[in-house]
């Protein structure tokens, strides 16, 4: 695993002598969550682990780096488990490749009931077990109530790590069973300069930091998704015109979060406010309220859906079609 950021690893270390057999991590999306969770449970697992964290030379810090930990369980939906490297289970990756269904965008009960039967396992080693599931907030109704069943009686040297942004979704039972952790903002300073320490450029990390509203993991992503300072700053006067720019090759959950930043300054604007994520000189002017307004309830509405397998071209070119009359109308 790379290095953490320095607030990250300062909440690492707060976790690391604290007791209790399942966490819960929350914040505000883009915080780090999940680097977190997985740096506490190879910490817990590790054969040397130090006040700092995890050695990460010993064999099971190198079983978590490759994904084939035998103590180790990742629960996620199947589409974060592909985009992040993590094995699906045999069953559900013959069920994909025979195309007898598309990877889910939640946590299946079925991948529950498989953690289960993990956690009721003879352990491989000395440290116990360790389920981390994430983003927690994407388990269905069935699945979160069998993992109830599970906290309410855990069984033994078995710990969890639940990781959100949006803890508010889970089921109140849940969040009472689980001991939290809320991560904090960076301030703007360390956020830079590990920005920077990612070879992100320095006048570019300032620029997409503000892009990301001071997330750094999220500023980082914009940097890899080959998002420059300039393409973000020509982006309001673009959909003013009906053209999207570097959109086109943004996905559609991506592309949805950038229209939701711009209707907020938009709006702010229209109140006398202070843009958040654009800069004053990028913003065409606001001329009214009404039809910001109707907008922004119109992307909140898209936000349920982002997740349909809809025609990505399509979508597109509506949400721009949208924002372009906001942005004249407005």
């Amino acid at each position: 695993m790379t290095a953490l950021p320095p607030w990250l690893q300062t909440s690492l270390e707060n976790l690391l002598p604290r007791e209790g057999h399942a966490w819960l991590i929350q914040g505000s999306s883009g915080l780090g969550q999940y680097e977190l969770a997985l740096s506490l449970a190879q910490a817990w697992l590790c054969h040397s682990p130090t006040p700092q964290g995890a050695c990460g030379q010993c064999p099971s810090c190198h079983g978590i780096d490759v994904r084939v930990h035998a103590d180790f369980r990742m629960l996620m939906p199947e589409t974060e488990l592909m985009a992040r490297a993590w094995p699906l289970s045999e069953k559900a990756e013959k069920d994909i490749d025979d195309k007898k269904r598309k990877p889910s965008r939640e946590i299946r009960v079925d991948a529950m009931r498989e953690m289960l039967d993990f956690c009721h396992m003879t352990r491989s080693g000395e440290r116990g077990k360790v389920v981390m599931i994430y983003p927690a907030e994407q388990m269905n109704t069935v699945t979160a109530n069998t993992l109830l069943k599970t906290l309410e009686e855990p069984p033994p040297d078995t710990r969890f790590i639940l990781a959100t942004s949006a803890a508010h979704e889970l089921l109140p039972t849940i969040r009472s069973r689980c001991l939290v952790y809320t991560l904090n903002w960076p301030d703007t300073s360390p956020a830079l300069s590990w920005l920077t320490g990612q070879s992100v450029p320095s006048t570019e990390a300032t620029a997409l930091l503000r892009a990301a509203g001071g997330r750094a993991h999220d500023a980082l992503a914009f940097f890899q998704h080959g998002i420059k300072a300039q393409d973000w700053s020509r982006l309001p006067k673009l959909l003013q015109r009906g053209e999207a720019g570097w959109l086109v090759d943004a996905a559609p959950d991506m592309v949805l979060s950038v229209l939701q930043k711009l209707c907020h300054d938009m709006q702010t604007l229209a109140f006398g406010g202070t843009p958040r994520y654009f800069d004053l000189a990028d913003l065409p002017p606001a001329k009214g309220f009404n039809a910001l307004s109707q907008w922004s309830r119109e992307l909140m509405d898209s936000a349920r859906t982002v997740d349909h397998p809809f025609n990505p071209g399509l979508l597109l070119q509506a949400w721009v079609s949208r924002a372009q009359r906001a942005l004249n109308d407005a």
